[in-house]
């Protein structure tokens, strides 16, 4: 049988992916980790007990949205850099949009509030909000890399960072439900801090993990 006629042969066979089911183990192991995220959130933390009328106010969903943007331009980064040769330039680059935002609603805060600069700077859970959201957001994170490691990224560290980012975000997303801090200024700092340690971790451990 000649080269030709054995290629044909096999590919006469293949089927068609259905559309998005590359995509499926990433978003399984996002949506995994994000129920054990809100599970340990709930029972470690629980929910703020003025979760109702914190609703009713615009700085709630100030952080609500701040969170959720990241998440959504990271997770689009991440699908991005999953796909060998699609550039990601602009998806990688977009992410720093809601944080230079987040920043100048923490310096226009800063100038009009009239509350002190350090209470508006530290809040009163600056020391332990990092490290919570840290926290909250590993389930996330590792179901992320779970998903990202049945795809094809080729630039490792930068695809774990991104990773990590996204999962730092998203558990930032399910932390607020805890927080009561809803002031710009705490918000651009302390969460994005938080947000930035899984980027970090996702960097160092991505290029080991995500290799193929």
């Amino acid at each position: 049988m000649k080269t030709d006629d054995l290629i044909a042969e096999l590919s006469g066979t293949l089927r068609p992916t259905p559309p998005g089911a590359g995509v499926m183990p990433l978003v399984l192991g996002i949506g995994i980790g994000a129920a054990v995220s809100a599970v340990l959130m709930f029972f470690w933390l629980g929910l703020r007990p003025d979760l109702m009328p914190a609703m009713h106010s615009s700085p709630f969903w100030m952080k609500f949205g701040y969170t959720l943007v990241f998440a959504a331009l990271a997770f689009w980064a991440a699908l991005r850099l999953a796909h060998p040769g699609t550039d990601a330039k602009t998806a990688t680059r977009s992410i720093a949009l809601p944080v230079a935002a987040m920043l100048a609603l923490g310096v226009f805060e800063l100038m009009r509030s009239p509350a002190p600069p350090a209470q508006l700077f530290y809040g009163t859970s600056h020391d332990v909000c990092p490290e919570r959201i840290f926290v909250v957001s590993l389930p996330i994170f590792l179901g992320a890399l779970w998903g990202l490691r049945r795809m094809a990224p080729t630039r490792l560290a930068l695809t774990g960072a991104i990773a990590g980012l996204f999962a730092g975000a998203a558990g930032a997303w399910v932390y607020a439900f805890h927080c009561g801090e809803s002031g710009a200024l705490f918000v651009s700092v302390w969460y994005t801090l938080g947000i930035v340690s899984v980027g970090v971790l996702g960097a160092l451990l991505g290029r080991f993990v995500l290799r193929w």
